[in-house]
């Protein structure tokens, strides 16, 4: 008897369009939900990325920093340092060389050389205005190394929303990366591919 002439029962055609049907369906799925799990992977890369390099050590030292200014100026009974006395002369220019100038030139350091990991489109202002800041300060200690004491604040104020910016930025972040690490379809794909590689 000849194969090609033997007619499948109707039964038979439908299971097998069926598990073919089924059988594209889960592929598909699977592309699907692959895809998507590579998509999450790569933003928490970014996002983990921005937090390590640029938002989470610039959290750090501008929290140092705040915390330290207001202690100088606790020490001094002051609210505000905008005129820096004679008598505080002393302490002002060991505050800025030991405290103040180390901080502000690891938060430049990481602006000028990490600025492809900040979030915005565009570079903030605010940071823009920070370095400006701190090259100020740079002309202020140039002056002092020659004993001239004429100069003593840096001639572009620090940026008001700075630290606002900088602490706002750091806290959007960690919320993403814990929505993306936290979610139940991460953790369900997470434990796939785990046991899958064991």
């Amino acid at each position: 008897m000849d194969p090609s002439n033997i007619i499948l029962p109707n039964s038979l055609q439908n299971a097998a369009v069926l598990t073919i049907i089924l059988a594209f369906a889960g592929y598909l799925v699977t592309f699907l939900i692959t895809r998507m799990m590579a998509q999450r992977a790569d933003k928490l890369r970014l996002v983990n990325m921005r937090l390590n390099e640029f938002y989470g050590p610039l959290y750090v030292a501008s929290e140092a920093g705040r915390i330290a200014y207001k202690s100088m100026l606790k020490k001094q009974g002051k609210e505000k340092n905008i005129i820096v006395t004679e008598e505080e002369l002393k302490d002002w220019i060991l505050w800025l060389n030991t405290i103040f100038m180390p901080l502000n030139n690891i938060r430049e350091k990481i602006i000028i050389e990490k600025a492809y990991l900040i979030v915005e489109q565009e570079m903030p202002q605010c940071l823009l205005e920070f370095v400006t800041h701190v090259v100020g300060y740079k002309a202020v200690l140039a002056k002092w190394s020659r004993g001239d004491y004429s100069e003593r604040r840096s001639l572009i104020d620090f940026p008001p929303g700075f630290d606002d910016y900088v602490q706002r930025s750091y806290t959007a972040l960690k919320a993403e990366q814990q929505r993306l690490m936290h979610s139940s379809l991460w953790s369900f794909y997470h434990r796939i591919i785990h046991r899958k590689r064991t």
